[in-house]
């Protein structure tokens, strides 16, 4: 249900924080080329294509060179072409990648004077603030996302389901009457996706410990707090998703967005940027609901981002042109056109929480989120995220009891917070 493209040939810098003055002192002489690397996603690349056509439109003595990597290859091929004097001037990366990149001296912060940090937090959703470091932007996204339920339409009809549920207790009721098996008591049709791998890590971290209850870190974020009888709740209402109601299998279609996608999952909890992918499956009807609230009634939602950033490989009129490109990535114009192309939400309240956007059927979910979304601080994401898959694949596949493995996997994370911020 993504909207048409729009292409847009007026206004190029129009909306650009308070950026428009700075800017224009900031001439690039003529022919002048930069090269902006992403990881490949295929509604990605088009939203780019369309931004850099603007871009070049309005500003011809620039050329922005682009280049896409496979997710698995990207880190590596990020982490070894700058320090080489290769690769991006200006490149894309997970918000939670920030400390590695900044660590590593792969990125360059952004001139206060062009990119105004009172600006930016008064304009931006609050969740960009982790940006930051000694009171300098070092990256800004162009738009953000949360979580929402993904549900089968055409499965919830065949089954009699009115409704996608409004709570935890309704999930799991829905998801018994969507699971199928066969004569020798194998899936055939989960109710629920399920994965650590995916999704989950974030559905069960920043929302399930919250609706039961917790919180996952500590105020300063130094310190783990789901090691607790909220997070011990909230661990034990996931696994029993699969082991006591029977509802799921993390293994089954070996990754939960395939299995939605075929048609063989009723719900399936994803990002925003799942849109685009699911627009273009023939023969999935589909719909998107909020987040089920907790026992008490609790919403909570996780919200993270891609941003840009200028890399250290940038000198001279090449960082003078990567400032412009990056002023243009973080204008409303070019979030609208990131949101009508891929999907994901405006990184500014004042474009993503509009009265259309809240109450279109598809993007109304995911907008609403923002509203009470947490964003995790991390400071090794693919490890922490790693420490989550273990935690449940220990209990699952290995039998260790629920509260040790949670113990195990907050002892593991603490550690790697402990190496961070001594």
């Amino acid at each position: 249900m993504i909207k048409g493209r729009r292409v847009f040939s007026s206004g190029i810098m129009a909306g650009v924080l308070a950026l428009g003055s700075s800017m224009a002192a900031n001439v690039v002489r003529a022919d002048v080329e930069i090269e902006y690397w992403q990881y490949f996603f295929e509604a990605r690349v088009t939203a780019m294509d369309t931004l850099i056509s603007n871009f070049e439109a309005a500003n011809p003595g620039i050329t922005v060179k682009t280049n896409q990597f496979p997710y698995a290859d990207y880190r590596t091929k990020v982490a070894a072409a700058i320090p080489a004097g290769e690769g991006p001037d200006v490149v894309q990366l997970f918000y939670g990648w920030l400390n590695d990149y900044v660590d590593a001296e792969l990125i360059q912060p952004l001139p206060a004077d062009i990119f105004p940090v009172e600006t930016i937090d008064k304009e931006f959703f609050p969740m960009v603030q982790a940006m930051k470091r000694d009171d300098q932007y070092m990256a800004l996204p162009t738009a953000v996302r949360s979580l929402a339920l993904f549900y089968n339409q055409r499965l919830f009809d065949e089954a009699g389901i009115e409704a996608p549920p409004a709570n935890l207790d309704e999930l799991v009721e829905i998801a018994k009457k969507l699971t199928k098996r066969d004569g020798a008591g194998n899936l055939t049709q989960v109710g629920i996706t399920s994965g650590m791998t995916a999704q989950d890590h974030h559905w069960w971290r920043e929302v399930l410990v919250r609706q039961f209850g917790g919180k996952p870190y500590s105020d300063d974020l130094k310190s783990i707090a789901y090691d607790s009888e909220a997070g011990l709740k909230a661990l034990e209402w996931y696994v029993a998703l699969d082991q006591e109601h029977g509802v799921t299998d993390s293994t089954f279609m070996d990754e939960p967005q395939a299995a939605f996608k075929a048609g063989r999952a009723g719900m399936h909890i994803d990002g925003s940027f799942r849109i685009g992918a699911l627009d273009e499956t023939r023969g999935l009807k589909w719909g998107v609901a909020e987040l089920p609230v907790g026992p008490d009634g609790t919403q909570s939602n996780y919200s993270s981002y891609w941003v840009n950033a200028v890399t250290s490989k940038a000198k001279g009129e090449k960082f003078d042109a990567a400032l412009k490109f990056m002023a243009y990535l973080t204008s409303d114009e070019a979030m609208q056109i990131w949101l009508d192309t891929v999907g994901e939400l405006p990184a500014k309240p004042s474009a993503a929480l509009t009265e259309k956007n809240q109450s279109d059927p598809i993007y109304g979910p995911f907008v609403k989120g923002l509203g009470y979304a947490q964003s995790t601080v991390f400071v090794d994401e693919s490890g922490q995220r790693q420490l989550m898959t273990d935690m449940v694949s220990r209990i699952e596949l290995e039998g260790q009891s629920i509260p040790e493995s949670l113990s195990e996997a907050a002892a593991g994370e603490q550690a790697i917070l402990d190496d961070f911020y001594k």
